[in-house]
């Protein structure tokens, strides 16, 4: 399709590593340079947003720790988690922020809509939640569990980190963390949730979706 984002597979990268190319590559894009999603699965590590705060680091013990320039709190990223980075020139698509978010986030709701999982944004806190009883998160979280989190940095009207889905991890680590620093609120993944699909099939599905959502 005539302008459709580029998708690249870059398999198992680390964190910092890909944090610097994305940088890199939105420093040097030029007006006609193509919109990219880059497909990655990362090594264990926590991050933390511009805005976040290390008393919501509560043991990190051996994972390490990334102090990031995206936007948002402390979250984890590890295998079985499908990420994909947005690289995304705003003004040439014609829209601000709030439209890139809306369309980020619309691709997880589909995604997860075509495994049977009714999933939904909770206003004020970016991000796709699902409805969990158990959870006492504050912050008008309560009741909700976060299955994707998200992050952006827009540079010169271009955007660059994304969006990361949990489809089939330990979990583990985000009870070291308040993720996106929500004390209590409850991470969950979609194999918790009962459906049965493959990090690769969940990857294909996120990146069509954000494909369509971002083609001009």
């Amino acid at each position: 399709m005539a302008g459709s984002p580029v998708v690249r597979d870059l398999g198992r990268a680390e964190y910092l590593t890909t944090w610097q190319a994305m940088r890199e590559f939105t420093a040097q894009r030029g007006p006609e340079s193509a919109d990219e999603l880059w497909l990655v699965e990362h090594p264990p590590v926590f991050t933390l947003g511009q805005a976040g705060r290390r008393e919501h680091l509560l043991d990190p013990g051996e994972i390490p720790v990334v102090a990031t320039d995206r936007g948002g709190q402390v979250t984890y990223h590890g295998p079985g988690q499908v990420v994909v980075y947005t690289l995304i020139d705003l003004r040439r698509l014609g829209i601000f922020v709030r439209e890139l978010v809306y369309r980020i986030e619309q691709s997880v709701i589909q995604t997860l809509d075509q495994s049977g999982i009714a999933a939904q944004r909770v206003h004020g806190a970016p991000g796709v939640y699902v409805q969990d009883p158990a959870s006492r998160a504050g912050g008008g979280l309560a009741g909700f569990a976060k299955i994707a989190a998200l992050g952006i940095k827009v540079s010169h009207g271009c955007s660059y980190h994304g969006v990361a889905l949990n489809v089939a991890m330990d979990l583990e680590p985000f009870s070291r963390i308040d993720p996106c620093g929500y004390a209590g609120l409850p991470t969950v993944d979609l194999s918790t949730l009962g459906a049965s699909i493959s990090w690769r099939d969940a990857a294909d599905r996120l990146t069509g979706r954000l494909v369509q959502h971002f083609t001009r």
